[in-house]
């Protein structure tokens, strides 16, 4: 088997943000022998506008575009914001909505929250974008996290054994459906 990349991608750009921490977290559960890129370019991405959506973009679109391609999957971790995704994530989606990229790559998804939903309106919110973008959102490979803040350590690792069994089993469905993918 060839080593899997997988794009993580944190819905925030805040630096202390509980979802960024919990994706390092998943990162360091994910086997060695596979190559995770964790997209940190977020905030260079301009405001989208379908104008300026053409074959040569913004290098920053460009970028984006070209991992996404080379990523056999990839893995969303993002907070709950105003009822739906962050912004910046949507802008970011939006980007590659005409382009493609995620037209049945396999994905899965965790929103993470101090409340009690555990982000369950993004979550659903990003579900419904990623569909309308045919993505493959892996069977198992959703997840919300109620009370995130209980559950992480001060050395970003999971002490919740729950979620810890939750996220190995969200790892577990996104490598099968990738090597599903891989196989056919």
């Amino acid at each position: 088997m060839n080593t899997v990349n997988i794009l993580a991608i944190s819905g925030s750009l805040r630096g202390q943000s509980l979802n960024s921490t919990l994706l390092r977290a998943v990162i360091s559960m994910i086997p060695s022998q596979e190559t995770v890129v964790n997209y940190s370019e977020m905030a260079q991405l301009p405001h989208f506008n379908p104008d300026l959506d053409i074959d040569d973009a913004d290098t920053a679109v460009a970028n984006w575009r070209r991992l996404l391609k080379e990523a056999n999957g990839v893995l969303i971790c993002t907070p709950e914001y105003a009822k739906g995704v962050p912004g910046s994530l949507k802008n970011a989606l939006d980007w590659v909505v005409s382009s493609g990229e995620f037209v049945s790559k396999p994905v899965a998804v965790i929103s993470a929250s101090p409340h009690p939903d555990g982000g369950s309106t993004a979550n659903n919110s990003l579900l419904g974008t990623l569909a309308m973008m045919s993505a493959s959102v892996v069977e198992g490979g959703t997840l919300t996290v109620p009370f995130i803040n209980q559950k992480l350590g001060s050395n970003e690792e999971i002490i919740d054994s729950e979620l810890r069994l939750n996220i190995e089993n969200l790892l577990n469905a996104l490598f099968q459906e990738i090597n599903n993918n891989v196989v056919s």
